[in-house]
């Protein structure tokens, strides 16, 4: 049985493929990329095609117009399929199409097509129905996260539009967009194999590497923005958004124990991504007693913890396109080596190392991590040239300060 589906899949990606390179060449078709998009999405469950997927890739990055006949050719193929293989790696196909860095594509909204519903045809319901939810799972993530991504480039757009210089949101905006965002971790975590047949799928292993490093990174901009909300609520916000920051708090303290016991599971299935993931980062239980107090009292700002010495933490917060940089130790090691003070007889100059390439500049001794993202490699599309190193960090300073 297993040889005879074996069999069809391959007859009907030939005829696929035949019918793909006879088509006319349109704005809504592309019979080159068409082909790519055929073999990338293969009935072949036991082989991944990273080459036709880098040359997806290559179109999309190249010219955001090729977008058009992508979507328009996945979607066909999408919609007429029955089987798990072909759905799945289409979703993966487009998965990576959305962590292009490209406006184009940002924009795009919902998913071209439509998987809610879908359902294998070609094996016995009872051997196929854990593929069934899992791609059902990982659809919807994927169309709830495109279109969260386009309604937040939309709302960037217009206020640039009404002329808006500093395009930053408001205390409630961002606590909104923190609680779409647990939402998608929510669909992520329901993204899991339903049965040990699934488990030692390589084709979901592979598909699996991708939801891996999409929940860290998006816990990651969670973890991130929580910081800079509760920097405002500190100096600006008052009881009820502190009221909605305590819910928001507590379920990523929740989400945070669940993304650990999800990454351990995916460790014991041979998940490589798994593996390389480093460990969640926790809520701090000071931050939800803080907001406690402050809708208990009204206080906004923070309880001072300076008579504590061994437990007082420094937080520098430098603003680099709306993100918090880092919370630094105040007496860590690792301080002196991102910065230093310099006394002269005019001012004091805070010299910061910069974090440069450690292959380009290999004297400053900086490690950059690898990166995890199972894309990484299939983005290689163009040269581009190399960025002009970045200036050094020791530069003369002008005298601000003038004496009489």
């Amino acid at each position: 049985m297993k040889l005879w589906k074996r069999a069809t899949g391959v007859l009907k990606d030939k005829t696929s493929l035949w019918i793909a390179k006879l088509s006319r060449k349109t704005p809504y078709r592309n019979p080159i990329l068409e082909a790519a998009i055929i073999k990338a999405t293969s009935h072949d469950e036991d082989h991944l095609d990273y080459k036709n997927l880098q040359r997806v890739f290559q179109w999309v990055r190249a010219n955001p117009l090729h977008l058009k006949p992508l979507a328009w050719a996945l979607a066909v193929r999408m919609e007429k399929t029955r089987n798990w293989v072909v759905a799945l790696k289409g979703l993966m196909l487009y998965h990576g199409v959305l962590c292009c860095d490209i406006p184009k594509v940002q924009g795009v909204g919902k998913l071209p097509f439509d998987l809610s519903n879908f359902s294998d045809g070609h094996s016995r319901s009872e051997t196929t129905w854990g593929f069934t939810v899992f791609v059902r799972a990982y659809f919807a993530y994927l169309d709830q996260r495109s279109a969260f991504v386009a309604s937040e480039v939309r709302k960037h757009s217009k206020k640039i539009r009404q002329g808006k210089l500093k395009v930053e949101d408001t205390l409630m905006e961002e606590l909104e967009r923190l609680q779409k965002m647990q939402g998608l971790i929510d669909m992520l975590l329901q993204i899991r194999p339903q049965n040990q047949k699934m488990e030692c799928s390589g084709l979901m292993l592979e598909a699996m590497d991708c939801v891996i490093v999409e929940a860290f990174d998006l816990y990651g901009k969670i973890y991130k923005a929580i910081e800079r909300v509760l920097l405002k609520i500190y100096h600006v916000g008052g009881k009820m958004e502190a009221s909605i920051a305590l819910k928001v708090l507590k379920k990523a303290a929740l989400q945070g124990d669940e993304l650990s016991s999800y990454f351990e599971y995916c460790r014991d299935l041979g998940v490589l991504n798994a593996s390389r993931c480093p460990k969640i980062e926790q809520i701090p239980g000071e931050d939800i007693r803080d907001l406690e107090r402050i809708i208990n009292n009204g206080a906004t700002q923070k309880k001072d913890h300076s008579d504590n010495d061994d437990d007082e933490k420094k937080r520098f917060v430098e603003r680099d396109n709306n993100t918090i940089i880092a919370t630094i130790d105040k007496q860590s090691e690792s301080q002196e080596k991102w910065l230093k003070t310099v006394i002269t007889d005019k001012w004091e100059v805070f010299e910061e190392d910069c974090l440069v390439d450690a292959k380009e500049f290999p004297s400053n001794g900086l490690k950059i991590a690898a990166s995890t993202n199972p894309f990484d490699d299939l983005y290689s599309l163009i040269t581009y040239p190399p960025p002009p190193p970045p200036a050094a960090c020791s530069q003369v300073l002008p005298d601000l300060i003038s004496f009489y």
